[in-house]
């Protein structure tokens, strides 16, 4: 993990953000204090079954509001 100040961080995004697409992540303080992580994000499950095969949401509406 990469410890940066923001002012750092500010100047440098660009590259920080391209250490966290190759799976480093990165923290950033604020007056020496860790604020934020960037973290690598995780990939979605893939859902490799047919539409047909996954469960039906139920259907939801709203009635119109009533006319006085």
């Amino acid at each position: 993990m990469l410890t940066v100040p923001l002012s750092e961080f500010r100047a440098n995004a660009s590259a920080m953000i391209d250490l966290v697409e190759q799976g480093k992540s990165v923290r950033i303080l604020r007056h020496g204090k860790p604020v934020a992580e960037l973290v690598p994000a995780r990939s979605a499950p893939q859902d490799t079954s047919p539409s047909w095969k996954r469960p039906l949401q139920p259907l939801r509406y709203q009635r119109a509001p009533a006319k006085r």
